[in-house]
């Protein structure tokens, strides 16, 4: 199958033209299930590959397929070539699995848009552009996927276009995200003026032998880190990430809880020997970054009313602890952590969806309540899904956070702290988000008197196509954490940190060593500590949402986002754009009046001396013999050769 890799991103690449040439004539829903079928093939074939990888020993787990030379430009070659090793596959397993069972609810989701072969267009353009962004061998083949999603993603969170909202973020999250690439681009300069390259193995390899200077290592990593904080909305930039609800809730699923935010921690791990070898600040600042992103976006989260706006900042926070263990050196934790949160991630954002669907497209929270009763499975998934990101055992979520507070606590006391109060918070608002919306008494009455609906607006149970992708999700949300259960006496040794046997090859150089710290010898007592503060969290919940014994707080300062976002807002339309008018005034007649100015005045200048050239050899004579006059006469007078 090594050699058929090329046929991963190929099948989503023929959904789209398909759907571009008979999309029309497919319509409802047939183009929704072409599309699902090129992801499932899809996922066989990364199946296949991922068999073929399994069954080589560690060292050959690496292979090139090269399709064509893509930039042979001097020094510079670069071929669009995929690199199938452990990172890249695991990564192709969760984008096309989970994919391809969002696709199969967007079908009963979307039944009815009068532009659903349009959206089934987009979605598997932006598959193709996350599978080229992972398989790239080198960066620049994965700037193109890179750049793909964030095409894509503009196109699906303002696929709404007629609402100005859906509109503006999508425009909020293509500009947000230049800046990152901003960052991506110089590392890429740096790579190739210091090795010659921008391959992630010659790059890579120069790390480990010593051939890449501390300080252009460290320039390469933060920049790189730039990248990220735009793609995987962190600290400061992570303000289009909940304004890309907007978009249908698939997008939200598939974007911005499984995918394309990820992006940013896969590329990290990618260049993990080169955070190595950068200086020790480097890692410190991505550690830093990524635990206050998670304690910020949590402390959001526990004062929204909109279910989507819960998980959007659930989804900013649960990115910060993977910035926090690839900070902390803990890359096989990061990743381990990005695969269960595909799962538990997506299964939400899709319960979230059924519920949106059963409640004629409410989403807030404030009006539902008690919709287990008509939601029975969508409430059970969500459940689950609940517990998951809780850290509840032996549920997925609570293995792949343990790990990663684990290492945080080798590496330092205080970002430990950290993500034990962002557990706690985490618990607390996703317990609040269930009680509100299945739990308690029936609020929709109210809406529905609103709407003149009355008895007729009692809300209902998803299609089974919608149905299916919870149940498997919610399967996998409870299993995941298997692939790498830690070292205790009641788990199998053959159980042991499978996943960090396989990813091995690619983190083995970086990977932090914890062995012998009082954290790992600690393990078990660290456990309790996790287990502790997710019941912390959900019993406090409890007592405030449903037994109402505590009083809830929800400051307005919360609610708004620590109104963070609006004072952008207001910068760029107060001060900001009047200095961005300024600096236009500035380029126009400054600078582009000196190149001007000095273009009028060669002109004119050349215009006058035009003007002696007569054509007559008469005039040009008596003008050689003025001066040959003034050369005699300064030659006499001034030099005094006479």
């Amino acid at each position: 199958m090594l050699d058929v890799l090329w046929l991963i991103p190929a099948f989503p690449l023929a959904g789209f033209l398909l759907i571009l040439l008979f999309g029309r004539r497919l319509g409802d829903p047939l183009s929704g299930y072409l599309a699902t079928a090129m992801v499932a093939a899809s996922f066989v074939v990364s199946v296949g590959v991922y068999v073929d990888l399994l069954g080589m020993s560690e060292e050959e787990r690496s292979h090139v397929e090269t399709l064509f030379s893509w930039v042979p430009v001097s020094s510079l070659q670069v071929d669009l070539a995929f690199l199938a090793d452990p990172l890249s596959i695991t990564m192709c397993l969760f984008v096309t699995g989970i994919a391809a069972l969002i696709h199969l609810f967007a079908i009963g989701y979307m039944h009815g848009d009068p532009k659903f072969s349009k959206f089934f267009l987009y979605l598997n353009l932006f598959v193709l552009s996350m599978l080229v962004l992972v398989l790239g061998e080198n960066l620049l083949v994965t700037f193109l996927g890179w750049e793909g999603v964030g095409t894509c993603s503009y196109l699906l969170i303002s696929f709404w276009h007629t609402r100005e909202s859906a509109a503006t973020a999508g425009k909020k999250a293509f500009v947000t995200n230049r800046i990152g690439d901003w960052g991506v681009m110089l590392a890429m300069f740096f790579m190739f003026q210091a090795v010659g390259s921008v391959s992630y193995a010659a790059v890579n390899l120069a790390a480990e032998e010593g051939a890449l200077a501390e300080t252009t290592a460290t320039a390469i990593a933060l920049l790189l880190f730039v990248g990220a904080v735009g793609k995987s909305a962190q600290l400061p930039l992570y303000v289009w990430l909940p304004d890309a609800m907007e978009g249908p809730t698939p997008v939200s699923a598939l974007i911005h809880a499984a995918t394309m935010v990820t992006a940013g921690v896969f590329l990290m791990v990618r260049f993990s020997p080169v955070l190595e070898v950068a200086a020790d600040y480097a890692p410190t600042i991505i550690a830093w970054v990524g635990a206050l992103t998670a304690l910020f976006a949590a402390t959001i989260a526990v004062a929204q009313n909109d279910i989507k706006k819960v998980l959007a900042y659930s989804t900013v926070s649960q990115l910060g602890f993977m910035f926090l263990a690839v900070g902390s050196g803990a890359y096989v934790a990061a990743i381990f952590h990005m695969v269960t949160h595909a799962c538990f991630k997506a299964l939400l954002f899709l319960g979230s969806g059924s519920v949106i669907h059963g409640m004629h497209e409410e989403q807030d929270m404030r009006r539902m309540g008690a919709l287990r009763i008509f939601m029975p499975i969508t409430a059970a998934t969500f459940i689950v899904g609940w517990l998951a990101i809780a850290g509840v055992p032996p549920l997925a979520g609570f293995w792949s956070k343990d790990e990663i507070l684990l290492f945080t606590l080798a590496d330092s006391v205080p970002l430990y702290v950290i993500g034990i109060v962002t557990a706690v918070l985490t618990a607390y608002y996703m317990t609040r988000q269930v009680i509100m919306v299945f739990f308690g008494e029936a609020r929709w009455e109210s809406h529905a008197e609103e709407h003149g609906a009355h008895g007729e607006y009692k809300p209902h149970e998803s299609p089974p196509i919608m149905l299916i992708p919870l149940v498997v999700l919610a399967g996998l949300s409870i299993v995941a954490g298997i692939i790498q259960l830690p070292s205790l006496d009641i788990v199998p040794k053959e159980l042991q940190h499978r996943l960090e046997d396989w990813l091995h090859p690619v983190v083995e150089f970086a990977e932090a060593e914890i062995e012998g710290t009082w954290a790992y010898d600690n393990k078990v007592l660290l456990i309790g500590i996790a287990i502790a503060a997710s019941l912390v969290g959900i019993v406090l919940a409890w007592l405030v949402y449903s037994r109402h014994k505590v009083k809830a707080v929800e400051p307005t300062v919360l609610a708004e986002g620590w109104y963070y976002d609006r004072t952008i807002t207001r910068f760029m339309g107060g001060p900001g754009r009047k200095a961005f008018e300024a600096i236009a005034w500035f380029d126009q007649r400054i600078i582009d009046g000196a190149v001007n100015g000095v273009a009028r005045l060669v002109g004119a200048s050349a215009g006058g001396v035009r003007r002696t050239q007569t054509g007559f050899v008469r005039t040009y004579a008596a003008v050689l013999g003025v001066g040959v006059v003034l050369v005699l006469v300064w030659m006499v007078v001034v030099r005094g050769l006479v």
